[in-house]
């Protein structure tokens, strides 16, 4: 059993899991507190985006973290947050970096989860929040996301089940060392050969380096390595 998820603090809605974990965090909450909802008013993503799905279909939890009870470092994290998010979600789960994971539709990326990393390091604390789509079915989703979404097309009786295998493989993963998380990143990594665009250019995908920045081969035959920023497929 995984010592990650304890205390726990369960809420039927909730503005944001992420909001209330770091409320909880500033008030000097215990490394592996665990908010988890059953529905977001105001959930979100990267960047300031939404995260939308319907109450009581999808896991949206946030864990508090605080440094010096996990060996990942913080640049780390949510590399070795999105491989144990791969590990429950099964063997067609992928990562499109940074930390998106998705599952191939055809040529395409469905998005499946998100993982959204927040926190105060100079407090060495750090609030990881996750959102999956467990029970979502893509028909109630707004018209927009239906053909970017996934869902692992499980019940909602199966929401509480696949969190307490998260638990356990985010508790193994935060505990690999460096090396073994980017070898692990890699082998889900959803771009790697695939044409690329990003608002600096174009380019194709060639893995992450040791910092995990997103490497991109140039047509002039350059390499380039992206820290941030969003990335899209090339059609």
């Amino acid at each position: 059993m995984s010592t990650l998820g304890r205390p726990r603090v369960h809420l039927r809605r909730v503005g944001s899991t992420n909001d209330h974990a770091r409320a909880l965090a500033l008030a000097g909450a215990p490394h592996g507190t665990l908010v988890t909802a059953a529905g977001q008013t105001a959930g979100r993503g990267r960047q300031g985006r939404s995260w939308s799905a319907p109450a009581g279909s999808s896991l949206l939890m946030s864990l508090i973290l605080r440094s010096g009870e996990f060996a990942a470092p913080t640049t780390i994290l949510p590399l070795a947050a999105a491989v144990a998010v791969c590990d429950a979600a099964g063997p067609e789960a992928r990562v499109k970096w940074p930390n998106d994971i998705v599952l191939p539709r055809g040529e395409a990326l469905a998005k499946l989860a998100g993982i959204l990393v927040e926190g105060r390091p100079q407090q060495g604390w750090a609030v990881l929040g996750i959102g999956l789509n467990v029970a979502v079915r893509l028909e109630e989703l707004p018209p927009q996301l239906r053909d970017s979404a996934a869902t692992l097309g499980r019940t909602r009786e199966a929401i509480e089940p696949l969190l307490a295998t998260l638990l356990i493989a985010l508790e193994r993963r935060l505990g690999d060392p460096v090396a073994q998380t980017l070898q692990a990143w890699r082998a889900r990594d959803a771009l790697r050969e695939r044409e690329i665009a990003w608002s600096g250019g174009r380019g194709r995908a060639a893995g992450i380096d040791e910092d995990g920045r997103l490497l991109v081969t140039l047509a002039s035959g350059d390499r380039t390595a992206l820290l941030a920023g969003e990335v899209h497929l090339e059609s």
